[in-house]
């Protein structure tokens, strides 16, 4: 009789063509290859160069003095890398000052032209104001012209207009004549 876990075993079985399929694009996904310029460090002296020593005594001296020259490289190696890091640091903080620099200038550059151009902007605004003004100016003149001319017709016209009431009404009546004309108007008055 076969058990719980053979019968899952048969049942699930994955094809092996499948199962290479997965593992290799896996393993390309997760590992992938340097860059073709990328320097590989020289092969290290420590890996396979242990020989065990006959003497325990040795062997322990041995691993001593090998574990104190690993921990020698590996202090200089930490030391190199945060040198490393920080010249990296320094160089990242020197591109970001360069380009806020940048940034800086292309803003005061970006404000001079809004400048400009609101000035020129500015001086068009009242170059025209002051040919609207010039315009108003010589508006009001010919109105006013041509009302003094009006006034001055209207005067002239009243002016005939009276001389020649005195004219005529110097005709009318003689100057001999005219205080009889006005007690005889005074006395006989004539109902309309």
């Amino acid at each position: 009789m076969a058990t719980s876990s053979s019968l899952l075993r048969q049942t699930c079985q994955i094809p092996k063509s499948l199962r290479q399929l997965s593992t290799s694009a896996a393993a390309t996904s997760h590992h992938r290859q340097p860059p073709q310029n990328h320097k590989f460090l020289d092969p290290n002296s420590y890996l396979g160069s242990w020989q065990p020593p006959k003497d325990p005594k040795e062997a322990e001296a041995k691993l001593a003095m090998l574990r104190r020259q690993y921990a020698k490289q590996v202090k200089e190696v930490r030391k190199e890398y945060i040198r490393e890091v920080e010249m990296m640091r320094l160089e990242q903080q020197r591109k970001d000052e360069a380009k806020r620099e940048a940034i800086r200038v292309a803003r005061e550059e970006r404000n001079k032209l809004k400048a400009a151009e609101a000035k020129v902007r500015a001086e068009e605004r009242k170059v025209a104001e002051e040919e609207f003004r010039q315009m108003l100016m010589k508006e009001r003149a010919a109105k006013l012209e041509n009302w003094r001319m009006k006034e001055k017709a209207q005067e002239d016209k009243n002016k005939e207009k009276r001389e020649l009431l005195r004219r005529q009404s110097s005709l009318w009546i003689d100057q001999q004549n005219l205080e009889a004309k006005l007690l005889e108007a005074i006395v006989q008055t004539t109902e309309l």
